[in-house]
């Protein structure tokens, strides 16, 4: 019976538990998307878990979908991990990087030359994109020519290569949330009838050929893949998600990856239309859940198979000891919603350890 403690191969990694620090995006980064003390000491503050999936980090200035997040593509950016990495592994903990093109979910406000965002087609989604003017309607994207796709696929790869440099562990391609490969998945976002829309097979193009440009970065045993399957979140929803994903768990599982990273429902409801278990059938290699876990339900989840590791986001983000607080069944600290995106150091690294 797995213990939720216990070390765990991550490939040639062995990890010191199975409990992962979800990526939360903070907003805490500079202007230009460099790393700043204070997150150096909030990940630090964390390095227990025994894997630590970094905030969204956008892959090049098109990919970027709000401000103060920290990009993985000019070399001070780099420089700035790389302080942070090590930092964490000074602590004896494993850091991958969570690479991120927001496609649609920006504003041109926030795109080179004031830009129309991209996406796999012309859909406008709903509401408004954070920008460094406040609040303003998103926009109509503008449908990737077939020709400019090769150009997204490249951003991932050279991002891939600037995270070995800033001492990452591995990486997670962010196929989630409403962002550019997640609107080439879904077909409520997709409605392309070249080699990367219309059936299941070519909505996945985009996602597999940015595995195999980050696979010649990093070993597969390095790289993680994270899907929402019904996550509605940014506009988003298909007409089927339990068959679609279970094709695309299928065609994941061939890959070798370290790990498939699942959100196990909607971040806006509280509803599941899928079956979880029957997409952890399909995919025999590391899988790790999350959305909701508290110390009872993830060890259930090892236990019964559901998942080899579990990721915790607000339960990390209010308690750097998390690890320490769950083996010793202690309370836990409550998160302060209103600092959780942007702002200094209150609600981000001043949350009180057991011992203090």
């Amino acid at each position: 019976m797995a213990d939720l403690f216990q070390p765990l191969n991550l490939g040639d990694l062995t990890l010191s538990n199975r409990m992962v620090m979800a990526p939360m995006t903070r907003n805490r980064a500079d202007a230009n998307g460099v790393v700043t003390p204070m997150m150096i000491t909030h990940y630090q503050q964390r390095s227990s878990a025994g894997l630590i999936i970094s905030e969204s980090s956008p892959i090049s200035a098109q990919g970027i979908g709000y401000p103060f997040t920290p990009g993985i593509y000019t070399a001070e950016q780099v420089a700035g991990w790389k302080k942070l990495t090590d930092a964490v592994h000074e602590k004896g903990g494993h850091i991958f990087i969570q690479l991120q093109h927001c496609g649609r979910i920006s504003h041109p406000s926030m795109q080179p030359e004031n830009d129309t965002p991209v996406s796999a087609s012309a859909i406008l989604p709903d509401g408004q994109a954070v920008t460094y003017e406040g609040m303003q309607d998103y926009v109509i994207p503008r449908e990737l020519e077939t020709h400019e796709i090769s150009d997204i696929v490249t951003q991932f790869k050279y991002a891939a290569e600037m995270a070995k440099k800033a001492g990452f562990d591995g990486v997670e391609i962010h196929g989630a949330n409403g962002y550019i490969i997640d609107q080439f998945l879904r077909d409520g976002s997709n409605k392309r009838d070249d080699d990367y829309g219309g059936s299941v097979e070519n909505r996945m193009r985009l996602l597999n050929e940015i595995i195999d440009s980050v696979t010649g970065i990093w070993p597969s045993n390095r790289i993680g893949v994270r899907l929402t399957p019904e996550n509605s979140f940014n506009s988003m929803s298909d007409t089927d998600p339990q068959t679609h994903f279970q094709y695309f768990l299928q065609r994941l599982n061939t890959r070798k990856l370290a790990y498939i990273h699942i959100l196990k429902g909607d971040m806006l409801t509280n509803q599941k239309k899928v079956d979880y278990r029957a997409l952890r059938s399909e995919f025999k290699c590391l899988y790790i859940a999350n959305k909701g876990y508290d110390l009872e339900r993830a060890q259930a989840a090892l236990n019964n198979g559901d998942a080899n590791l579990v990721a915790f986001g607000m339960p990390f983000l209010a308690n750097p000891d998390l690890v320490y607080r769950f083996q010793e069944n202690l309370p836990l600290n409550e998160a302060d919603h209103s600092t959780l995106y942007g702002g200094g150091e209150k609600g981000y690294i001043d949350y009180p350890f057991v011992s203090s």
